[in-house]
């Protein structure tokens, strides 16, 4: 029995809209490892790695390009609705947000450069106390992002949204040590503010992973729990269960 057009239309759109969540996790998988190059690289005191960082910054960059080609124009042509556009524009959100975190890879690497290329001197490590284990938390946060998004997986994606709030404990905290150097030593300043930036950089990657976490419960329950972030975490959850919103 042959296939009717609207059974082929269909068919054809659910293979497009599979290969859109490929493409973002293949994005994902690809910031992921930018992250991971960035830390080592300054670990390492690596300054061509550093360099390899910022420049395969490119090909993320071309995927969100192509990501966001493909749903403008799935829903030019396809028009879809329910379930179909929710998957759509959270692709689209989650995308900005892989991007932004491809940034913060960037950026961690340009600021290795700037302590260990252009500098005079070299940090301290009490400097760098507290880049490890905040890189550690954010990189968590980024590899359960991307298996809640592979899994649509509500509950890890709620976990997440709550890890956010240990990463920016731990921001605070060493900002505030970041100031008491300074301020005991007038000659770490430059490379206090270099460290400043990175841990800020993995703040706001704690923020994005955060941000995908919201995308994913949207897209599968159904309800925007970005406007409820000032909720307790059981208060999200509930919200979370309760079906789509009017």
């Amino acid at each position: 029995m042959p296939i009717s057009q609207d059974a082929h239309t269909v068919k054809q759109f659910d293979v497009q809209l599979a290969n859109l969540r490929n493409m973002v996790l293949e994005m994902g998988g690809l910031v992921e490892d930018q992250i991971k190059r960035a830390i080592a690289a300054l670990d390492e005191e690596d300054i061509a790695a550093s360099r390899e960082v910022i420049a395969r910054d490119r090909l993320i960059n071309g995927l969100q390009v192509k990501a966001d080609e493909d749903c403008v124009s799935l829903i030019a042509l396809r028009q879809p609705l329910g379930s179909d556009l929710r998957m759509i524009m959270s692709m689209a959100n989650t995308v900005t947000d892989l991007e932004r975190i491809g940034d913060g890879a960037k950026k961690i690497a340009r600021m290795t450069l700037q302590i260990y290329d252009e500098a005079s001197s070299l940090p301290s490590a009490k400097l760098l106390r507290d880049v490890r284990p905040m890189a550690e938390l954010a990189g968590d946060m980024l590899h359960a992002c991307l298996d809640a998004l592979a899994r649509l997986d509500v509950e890890k994606a709620l976990t997440i949204i709550h890890d956010d709030d240990e990463l920016d404990h731990e921001f605070q905290a060493a900002l505030r040590r970041l100031i008491t150097y300074m301020m005991e030593d007038s000659r770490t300043i430059g490379h206090a503010i270099n460290v400043l930036f990175i841990i800020k950089a993995l703040e706001r990657i704690g923020d994005h992973c955060k941000n995908i976490a919201e995308h994913i419960v949207y897209l599968v329950e159904g309800k925007n729990i970005q406007k409820r972030r000032n909720l307790d975490a059981n208060t999200i959850a509930t919200l979370a269960q309760d079906g789509p919103e009017a």
